[in-house]
């Protein structure tokens, strides 16, 4: 193999998160840079194969700008970090997820391997060129699916070189990766990924790597595994997830009474599953759906500014939402100032939310309503959250208008209000739910027709042998129907 570089650098610096394109579909905006390295062994030149090792199916491909520098940086200033960068050229950051977990943070054996980090095919004088007006782009099989420009990053590049000299001395030669934008996902043997960067008229060319089947790993250490999360993260946007709840449960769920739910649960020792105090947006529309939850803690005002502003948890919170997730919002019932408002109602309504409930205040109700989302709450207030809460973590259990709400439960709520079912118990109550409420419509039935209630509800004996001829003739009825 023909060094791209020529001589190996001494190490390989790359960025997690740097496009805001990119951090978006992260669901984060981080505060400062973070680095992980990758060895000079996993470099590799243009038409060289990246290899899938047998057992893994997650490969992704980011392209990215490369920085060769070119005089060695030791403790530089910001403004003075781009004139140590010598060279730029197109590079992937590729990797499998399947071993992320091994060496989380690390990334070494993910990220690492031999030939994951191919550049090329040329490389472009940095003082011919605006570090703020390259343009970086990405193809797989021929299709553009990377395109954006380093005008809006997050780090410019001459403060990663500045930021990094100030404890690690980066000698001539060292590459830095500056990170991916959006679009960055999963290629299979056989595909073809070509990186390529351009600025002040001058092009790289394009990177062009084929994607190969390798041998499977020894079995000596960590063995590839993926789950849902990681199959998410490595798609990025191209990802469909599995839908959250099972399709028969929903419909179940959907086709019985919350007051029915409410009742059933009670039967069971369960007494304590509904969310009280709060009233419906859209009171004929049926909400069914999985909780992600968030906690709001109360105000303190020396916290807010940390906890409450830019990525808060509030944000995280509607970014992390997905398919079927219905936000669950622990505001301890205080409804003096907004929990959500219709711009954030609409972002979840966007990532697929199936409705929010928050024992907390709704600020721009009629918008919020003219949304169509289900939204359930404590009361309208024009306030926003800082005049009482802090926005505090996300994805813990929490109390919800009196309930304990777990990560994963899930919420039905109707006309009634909203009541939180363990999913364990879901079959089972769908089952029962229908059974009583088949009963309570023979009731309704004999009650109009004159009967009084007195055996009759809740049914007695005597009424057995009536109701059961009674759903016979109803079921007959249905199967004609």
């Amino acid at each position: 193999m023909t060094h791209p570089l020529g001589n190996p650098p001494s190490k390989i610096i790359a960025v997690h998160l740097n496009y805001p394109s990119r951090a978006k579909e992260r669901g984060r905006i981080p505060a400062q840079p973070s680095y992980f390295l990758k060895p000079p062994s996993s470099l590799a030149g243009t038409k060289e194969a990246i290899v899938r090792p047998e057992g893994c199916e997650l490969l992704g491909f980011e392209g990215e700008i490369a920085l060769v520098v070119g005089s060695r940086a030791q403790r530089v200033r910001p403004e003075d970090g781009w004139s140590h960068v010598r060279w730029v050229t197109a590079a992937n950051d590729a990797g499998v997820y399947d071993l992320r977990y091994a060496d989380r943070g690390s990334n070494l054996r993910s990220k690492g391997a031999d030939g994951f980090t191919p550049l090329g095919p040329r490389l472009l004088d940095a003082r011919q060129l605006d570090p703020a007006a390259l343009q970086l782009r990405t193809w797989v099989n021929g299709e553009l699916v990377q395109d954006d420009t380093t005008d809006t990053l997050l780090f410019p590049f001459g403060q990663l070189v500045a930021d990094l000299s100030r404890l690690v001395t980066l000698e001539p030669g060292d590459v830095i990766l500056t990170g991916t934008p959006a679009g960055a996902s999963v290629v299979s043997p056989g595909d073809t990924v070509e990186v390529e960067v351009t600025g002040s008229g001058q092009s790289t060319g394009r990177l062009r790597n084929p994607i190969a089947s390798g041998p499977a790993l020894e079995t000596y250490g960590a063995m590839p595994r993926t789950d849902a999360a990681e199959r998410e993260a490595a798609h990025g946007a191209a990802f469909t997830p599995e839908p959250l709840l099972d399709k028969h449960i929903e419909q179940g769920l959907r086709s019985v009474a919350v007051a029915t739910l409410s009742a059933q649960l009670r039967g069971r020792g369960l007494p304590h599953m509904s969310i009280d105090g709060v009233r419906p947006t859209q009171p004929d529309v049926k909400m069914v759906g999985v909780a992600h939850t968030l906690r709001y803690l109360p105000l303190r005002e020396d916290l807010f500014k940390r906890y409450g502003n830019g990525m808060n948890a509030q944000k995280r919170a509607i970014e992390q939402l997905r398919p079927g997730h219905v936000l669950v919002m622990d505001a301890r019932r205080d409804t003096s100032a907004g929990t959500l408002g219709d711009i954030l109602a609409l972002r979840a309504q966007q990532r697929g939310a199936a409705g929010v409930v928050t024992d907390g205040g709704l600020r721009d109700s009629v918008a919020v309503t003219e949304l169509g989302l289900p939204v359930y709450h404590g009361g309208a207030h024009p306030s926003v959250l800082g005049r009482r809460h802090v926005p505090w973590d996300t994805g813990v259990p929490i109390a919800c208008g009196g309930a304990l709400v777990q990560p994963g439960d899930l919420l039905v709520g109707d006309a009634d209000g909203v009541v939180v079912v363990p999913p364990e118990l879901a079959e089972d109550l769908i089952t029962d739910c229908r059974e009583q409420e088949q009963r309570e419509h023979f009731i309704t039935e004999q009650v109009r027709a004159g009967h009084d209630i007195d055996g009759l509800y809740p049914l007695g004996p005597d009424w057995h042998e009536t109701y059961e001829r009674w759903r016979k003739q109803h079921s007959t009825q249905g199967e004609h129907t």
